[in-house]
């Protein structure tokens, strides 16, 4: 907005926007014919005469619109207002009224309003117009300053919309270019699409009659494949939202099975382990009778808390890998006949916090409801390690917190045995294996050569064997083997003997087997040429003479010359039995027979045709001969003293641990040599023997070495 100051004489200065509001409520109340032109006549206090009418607008306030303190008020009220007489007064109804409208609308805003134009601008058709001028019209007309603004501005009616519309219609089609596409539809919505017949189709298309009716028939056929076309996508379309509508649904019923929505499952089902005892777990007696205490405290309670004692709470298997810990928690339970709660540690390390802590307690309550009962929870080093902080997993903690206190907490687990299982011991929290949680812990080893005798006589009354095999003699060449790879070694064997099309396991398919999984499959496909089968028949053949005649070195079981794996052959031997420790003789002859391949290829070969096939005999000769010096106290020279830590040793004992190494390594090189040399015609029959047979077994080697032939080749 803007303010317009006019002066009317010389003494007043009014704003012309007040004056102008006065004016147009004047003309409003004026140009009303039902409640703004009523005039009620009233007769002066102080005339008595009735010929004297009055016309008194109500609404009009000269005080409200700032012009009381004109001086000169009745002058300009007189000389404004004179222009509407009591008799030109509009009629209130049915004849011709004193104001006009007119919809044509002009560029400025005051003419449409006010009826003229200000200053020297052209008069144009005024909005509304009268017979004579207006109060406002009859005031400019008088006013001696003229310097005023106008507001000019143009505006849309909904005539000119509809018009626009109209022209949007009619425009020519250079101006499509320039119109959204989005907006054509809004633009061409209402405007009627003609619908052309089909009779007029063929008119315009200028069709000939004898062709009118194939041009019909196809124009209904093409209409009627369309139809169809439609047809299939709206139920395709509608089996793709039923397909789509299913995948949600089976989608939200998993997302409510996660232990994020829904928790964890509210019960824990436990097993019953009949059909597996005592009898099925060979080898580790000692750990049966340790776990029997535990049996006889679920068949019988009564009879250990008569006395007021106790058992553990809980029990600890420890062993390495494949040794039957799981197998003997299954034949406590199985024994016991108790149920039996099966939980890896693995499952209560989860990614939402509070999972792990929530299944320990679920698992407890289940355990506790139908006690006496065992719970086993394998690879318990997952869930029971080490308390530490951190930042990876700050909520880490509370699995092991919540096992803690279930097992010695507040509230007592009465009939409850907890069995445990880990093959690292040392990761375990200290907490957890204190007295009054896992305070029994029992020691799985790996089975000795009885035990290994007896699982394999077990797994081989399973498969249909040769009663000729000898279950010892894989056992004495199993040595390190747990319970699991001996089963899997009866297997291998199975499997060989099937291959071949054999009804039964015969001692080939065992050792076959053993040597696979000991130095891998056979490389049959791999070409050797004459000249390295020589130099390997004669490096094995060395070995097997110095094993042969030392006297404290391991019997000899095989030799061959078939490669496995990364060797391209191999000797090996059994010990009698397992050996616990071993003297410095035997140490000896375990090097002596590790020098003895480079010996007989210098000795065949010579100097300069030795190979790289024995860097692996070197190894295990060097470090028997640093084990004797530095930690087994059998060298003469430095004494009984051991060196655990070589880098911490000043340059003078290093000199000196290297030098004895050198010559225990230098008199074993020479004690092979002087051994081969004094039995080179067996050396050379040993080749032979392995160039044609490929593999010889302990009774053929000593055949050969006694200078017989073998006959049942």
């Amino acid at each position: 907005m803007f303010s317009l100051s006019m002066t009317v004489q010389p003494q007043v200065t009014v704003p012309l926007s007040h004056l102008i509001n006065v004016l147009n409520s004047l003309k409003i109340s004026v140009g009303s014919s039902s409640s703004s032109t009523t005039c009620k006549t009233r007769k002066h206090k102080n005339h008595a005469s009735d010929s004297e009418p009055h016309c008194t607008e109500t609404l009009w306030n000269m005080r409200e619109h700032g012009l009381s303190d004109l001086q000169q008020l009745d002058e300009l009220m007189n000389s404004v207002l004179p222009s509407l007489s009591p008799q030109e007064t509009p009629l209130p109804l049915g004849g011709h009224t004193a104001w006009r409208t007119c919809h044509l609308s002009t560029n400025s805003f005051f003419h449409n309003k006010h009826g003229f134009t200000l200053g020297s601008m052209p008069l144009s058709t005024p909005v509304f117009s009268r017979q004579y001028p207006s109060p406002l019209q009859s005031v400019w007309t008088e006013l001696q300053h003229w310097p005023v603004l106008v507001q000019s501005r143009g505006f849309k009616t909904l005539r000119s919309k509809t018009r626009r519309l109209q022209s949007a219609f009619d425009r020519p089609l250079e101006s499509e270019g320039f119109t959204p596409s989005f907006m054509k539809g809004f633009l061409t919505r209402d405007k009627g699409i003609e619908v052309e017949s089909l009779d007029s189709l063929v008119k315009n298309k200028d069709i000939p009659d004898g062709q009118q009716d194939a041009f019909k028939r196809g124009f209904a056929e093409g209409f009627l494949k369309a139809q169809a076309l439609t047809q299939r996508t709206q139920d395709s379309l509608r089996r793709t939202r039923l397909i789509l509508l299913v995948l949600l649904l089976v989608g939200l019923y998993g997302i409510s099975k996660t232990p994020f929505i829904s928790g964890l499952d509210s019960a824990v089902d436990p097993v019953h382990m009949k059909n597996v005892t005592f009898e099925h777990v060979k080898g580790v007696e000692e750990a049966k009778n340790e776990l029997q205490e535990v049996v006889e405290f679920l068949k019988n309670p009564q009879k250990f808390t008569a006395l007021g004692g106790k058992l553990p709470k809980g029990v600890l298997l420890v062993g390495p890998p494949g040794t039957g810990k799981t197998l003997l928690a299954r034949a406590v339970a199985g024994e016991a006949d108790v149920p039996f709660y099966y939980a890896s540690g693995s499952e209560f390390d989860e990614m939402f916090v509070g999972v792990g802590a929530s299944r320990i307690r679920n698992l407890f309550r289940e355990a506790k409801a139908n006690a006496p009962c065992v719970i086993f929870i394998d690879e318990l080093d997952s869930v029971g390690g080490k308390r530490i902080e951190s930042p990876m997993h700050p909520y880490s903690r509370q699995t092991i917190n919540q096992l803690l206190a279930e097992m010695d907490g507040f509230k007592t687990n009465e009939g409850v045995i907890i069995i445990g299982a880990t093959n690292f011991p040392e990761a375990l929290d200290n907490a957890l294996i204190r007295p009054g949680r896992f305070d029994m812990q029992v020691t799985v080893p790996k089975p000795d050569v009885k035990g290994r005798t007896e699982i394999l006589k077990w797994y081989l009354k399973k498969i249909k064997v040769d009663a000729a095999i000898e279950a010892s003699i894989i056992a004495r060449g199993t040595v390190g083997f747990s319970g699991a790879d001996l089963e899997n070694l009866v297997n291998q064997a199975a499997l060989k003997a099937a291959v071949d099309g054999k009804d039964m396991v015969t001692m080939k398919e065992l050792e076959f087997a053993k040597d696979k999984i000991l130095m891998g499959p056979e490389r049959r496909s791999a070409e050797i040429d004459k000249k390295n089968k020589t130099i390997t028949a004669y490096h094995e053949s060395g070995h097997a003479i110095i094993a042969y005649y030392t006297k404290d070195a391991m019997p000899i079981n095989k030799a061959t010359i078939m490669p496995r794996g990364p060797s391209l052959g191999h000797v090996s031997m059994l010990p009698e039995n397992d050996r616990w420790s071993e003297t410095r003789s035997q140490l000896l002859a375990q090097m002596d027979v590790s020098m003895g391949g480079r010996v007989a290829e210098e000795i065949i070969f010579g100097h300069d045709y030795i190979t790289t096939g024995a860097s692996s005999d070197f190894d295990s000769a060097t470090k028997i001969a640093k084990m004797m010096v530095t930690r087994f106290g059998m060298c003469d020279k430095l004494g009984v003293m051991t060196y655990t830590n070589m880098a911490e040793q000043s340059p003078e004992t290093q000199a000196a641990v290297e030098h004895e190494v050198r010559v225990l390594l230098k008199e074993s090189y020479e004690r092979a040599k002087a051994l081969l040399k004094s039995h080179a015609k067996e050396h050379k029959n040993l080749a032979d023997a392995l160039l044609m047979y490929e593999t010889l077994d302990a009774k053929e080697i000593q055949l050969v070495l006694e200078g017989k032939t073998l006959e049942s080749r």
